[in-house]
């Protein structure tokens, strides 16, 4: 079992920076793909980033690609997502997810292992 724990949300304005944190704990075997999404009001949960578990391979969603980065560090079993130049349709609950093997796709299915989530508002 893996639990997984996001910080760093809050509301900010558009151009502003935040740098999410998923600390996992639970299973010492730190070969896990992870991967953010984000979940707006009233909308499916949408994938934002993922990466491999030596954190070799990333993908972003379009929308994201050239504003956010995502990066991990294994020695702390924690995963980031630096988000630069937010804008307002950023704004949602950011969920971690995690999935052990090397790497994984960008479908929620994929992935066992959830956050609780962390809310992210972009004001204009």
């Amino acid at each position: 079992q893996v639990q997984l724990r996001e910080s760093g949300g809050g509301l900010v304005q558009a151009g502003d920076s935040l740098r999410l944190s998923c600390a996992a704990s639970g299973d010492r075997d730190i070969s896990h793909a992870m991967a953010w999404f984000r979940q707006a009001p009233g909308d499916v949960r949408e994938f934002v980033a993922k990466i491999s578990w030596n954190g070799g391979n990333t993908y972003y969603l379009d929308s994201v690609k050239g504003r956010f980065t995502i990066s991990r560090d294994n020695a702390k079993n924690t995963m980031y997502l630096q988000m630069n130049r937010l804008k307002p349709e950023d704004t949602a609950v950011y969920f971690c997810a995690a999935v052990r093997g090397y790497d994984a796709g960008p479908s929620a299915a994929e992935y066992n292992y959830w956050g609780q989530g962390t809310q992210v508002t972009v004001s204009s």
